[in-house]
């Protein structure tokens, strides 16, 4: 065979082994391509559900606890103590556990625990001055979170109004959006000007609270004391709202979470004025009664027919709470009944506790160049950056205040949440220029925090 011939048969093969990696390749490309347009149609064919695509995946306590944590930063961010502030809390679920009782590690009646149920309707039977019937007027859920899941999905249906004051606790308008409402937002203002303000001083303009009010209007969402303002609606703001609310048979809920954290105000329940009980659900918390958050145990209080309505969400959702939790809450509050009205009372006690930590922040704040918001109730408070953080802008990124909380993580490792979190999109610039502090920590937390705030120099 010539040399030309081997030559020829040489670059026969070579193309051969090129065509056959071409092959293979296109083979390879062929089927990840295949596989991207399954993915792709996949993808397209469960998509998430049109009710919650439409409020979005940005959640406020997921973005800054998440900056907080990866900052090593001194949280005054969320809401929740970093102490043991209830002292018997521990020992009653001690003393649950040592029983060895197989019932608590198995289901309980939907509605809740009968011996929580019991509990929660005598406590409030004297909060309201009626007698509650535990049957079905108590609705035990998963936090407070699952009472004003389970009120707005069986109350709400398309096209139905929901009136919402501002500042609101942020899952108000994403939860009343997914059960089909257009939320009607109505803004609390400042009506003064000073160097240092209370809560009290937050109030609606009357116009525009009777103009929220339609025909549309299915119900009202009150929060008192107001998260993160601290605001107690005094008996004649709530007699306004209750006024409104039987002109337009109109619903209330009424988020009291904080209740028993009371400074210069006197808690009024909306439900004890004339005509409210029956148009009225009350919401109550363990995390914010007992001060135990992950506890994530909550009630609904009201009258049956109301309750019966929320419980067909309930039971079709939830179902049931943890049984172990309950009966540890159960037994909290038959101790808390025991003591109603006494020093020894931790609903009694708890403002006495937090009212020196809410003077000393205060302080600390006016120091530091804020301006504080004073509040009557809770256990957060609202400060005004605008002189401190003149060089912070709102624009098409972000909002000044979001922008100013994001510098204190980073920069000077003091965690906090941006006010804006607690407002509507078209009313967002009402509270811009604050930002919200807990101060429901111990003392070592407390004086981290104060050092930062001493040599708080903006740059």
């Amino acid at each position: 065979m010539s040399l030309n011939s081997i030559k020829t048969i040489h670059k026969c093969f070579n193309s051969y082994q090129s065509l056959n990696g071409f092959t293979k390749n296109l083979n390879k490309y062929s089927s990840i391509l295949n596989h991207r347009k399954m993915s792709d149609n996949v993808n397209k064919h469960y998509e998430l559900n049109s009710r919650y695509a439409k409020v979005g995946d940005k959640n406020v306590w997921v973005e800054f606890t998440a900056l907080a944590r990866d900052y090593n930063a001194v949280n005054l961010g969320q809401g929740f103590p970093d102490y043991d502030s209830v002292k018997y809390l521990n020992e009653k679920a001690l003393e649950v556990s040592k029983e060895s009782n197989n019932l608590m590690h198995q289901y309980t009646r939907s509605p809740g625990h009968l011996r929580l149920a019991n509990a929660i309707a005598k406590c409030y039977g004297s909060f309201l001055n009626r007698e509650i019937n535990p049957q079905n007027e108590v609705l035990v859920t998963v936090g407070a979170y699952g009472s004003l899941f389970n009120a707005l999905s069986s109350f709400v249906s398309d096209g139905d109004e929901v009136i919402i004051i501002e500042p609101f606790y942020d899952c108000y308008a994403p939860m009343s959006a997914i059960a089909g409402a257009k939320c009607v937002f109505v803004p609390l203002r400042p009506k003064t000007e000073n160097e240092v303000t209370t809560s009290a001083d937050w109030v609606w303009d009357e116009k525009e609270l009777e103009s929220a009010f339609s025909s549309k209007t299915k119900l009202i969402v009150v929060n008192t004391p107001n998260n993160p303002l601290g605001k107690i609606y005094s008996r004649e703001e709530l007699q306004k709202i209750a006024d409104l609310c039987i002109k337009h048979n109109t619903l209330c809920i009424s988020d009291e979470v904080y209740e028993h954290i009371t400074y210069d105000r006197a808690h009024t329940r909306i439900a004890t004025l004339p005509g409210m009980w029956e148009r009225t659900i009350t919401v109550g918390s363990a995390g914010k009664a007992f001060s135990s958050t992950g506890a994530k145990l909550g009630w609904t209080i009201g009258p049956k027919e109301l309750i019966r309505l929320c419980q067909i969400v309930h039971n079709n959702s939830i179902y049931c709470c943890p049984t172990f939790i309950q009966e540890v809450i159960a037994r909290c509050f038959e101790l808390e009944i025991a003591r109603l009205g006494h020093d020894e009372s931790y609903f009694k006690s708890i403002s006495a506790e937090l009212k020196p930590k809410r003077d000393r922040l205060a302080k600390l704040l006016i120091d530091a160049g804020l301006k504080p918001v004073i509040p009557e109730g809770g256990y957060f408070m609202l400060a005004d950056i605008s002189t401190i953080a003149k060089n912070f802008k709102t624009d098409e990124t972000d909002f000044k205040d979001s922008k100013f909380v994001k510098y204190l993580i980073k920069e000077k490792g003091l965690a906090t949440i941006p006010n804006t979190a607690f407002y509507s999109d078209e009313h967002k610039h009402v509270g811009e220029n604050f930002i919200r502090f807990c101060f429901f920590k111990n003392e070592t937390t407390l004086e981290k925090a104060a050092e930062i705030l001493k040599n708080l120099h903006v740059d």
